[in-house]
């Protein structure tokens, strides 16, 4: 496919890079020339904006509803939709195949999380990374904010995943964790955030990116399989 990729976007993405250098895009951008990237959970635009960022990526996408992708879906070499109950085992059929595995805000929303952290584990290639961020603990006692601050702000979250399971499932299924971040608060956005958070705080709402960089909502975990020996 030729990828047309508007000036406006790839700004947008230099700029999202910059200001989260251990966010998605910027996991995205660290990866081999023609990696295989599964993206689980792959909502909110996700095809399109790893395409554009990188045109040379095979992505194979899967989830278990279109959720808001307007025409993104285009973007991926392979999408899949699945039964929430099947997620675990529609990831499984992709064992040892793939250089990257995506999990952007997925974990929380899983009916089997443990199931679904062992079969992304389970997908990568000897030498592949795997990029996780879920809600922190501490997000059960945060503010509420439309637009998701507080954890339970998000009718749709299960249980709040613990870092220490979530470290130990993925340490028992082999990976190294080369970049763990409990709360994630990057300098420039959380700076931004608090300056902001009393215009937050009165409209009741986010202030995208800059509110969560304040509080620490995301925990973000950046692993990797060992390569093989010999």
């Amino acid at each position: 496919m030729n990828l047309k990729r508007p000036l406006g976007t790839r700004l947008r993405h230099v700029l999202v890079v910059t200001l989260r250098p251990r966010g998605k895009l910027a996991f995205l951008r660290s990866l081999p020339p023609g990696a295989h990237v599964l993206d689980v959970g792959c909502g909110n635009n996700s095809p399109r904006d790893a395409k554009i960022l990188r045109p040379d990526l095979v992505y194979h996408g899967l989830d278990v509803s279109d959720y808001n992708q307007g025409d993104s879906l285009r973007y991926a070499d392979t999408y899949k939709v699945v039964a929430s109950a099947d997620f675990a085992g529609a990831i499984r059929h992709f064992e040892g195949q793939v250089d990257a595995v995506v999990s952007s805000h997925n974990l929380e929303h899983c009916e089997d999380p443990d199931g679904v952290l062992k079969a992304m584990a389970a997908a990568l290639r000897p030498g592949g990374c795997l990029y996780l961020a879920f809600p922190c603990e501490a997000s059960v006692r945060f503010p509420r904010r439309r637009g998701t601050l507080n954890f339970f702000d998000d009718n749709t979250h299960r249980e709040v995943p613990s870092w220490s399971a979530v470290v130990s499932e993925l340490i028992a299924s082999g990976l190294q964790t080369d970049i763990a971040c409990p709360r994630y608060r990057p300098f420039v956005l959380a700076t931004m955030g608090l300056l902001l958070e009393p215009a937050s705080w009165l409209a009741g709402r986010n202030l995208p990116g800059a509110t969560w960089a304040l509080y620490g909502f995301e925990s973000i975990i950046w692993g990797s399989q060992p390569m093989a020996k010999g």
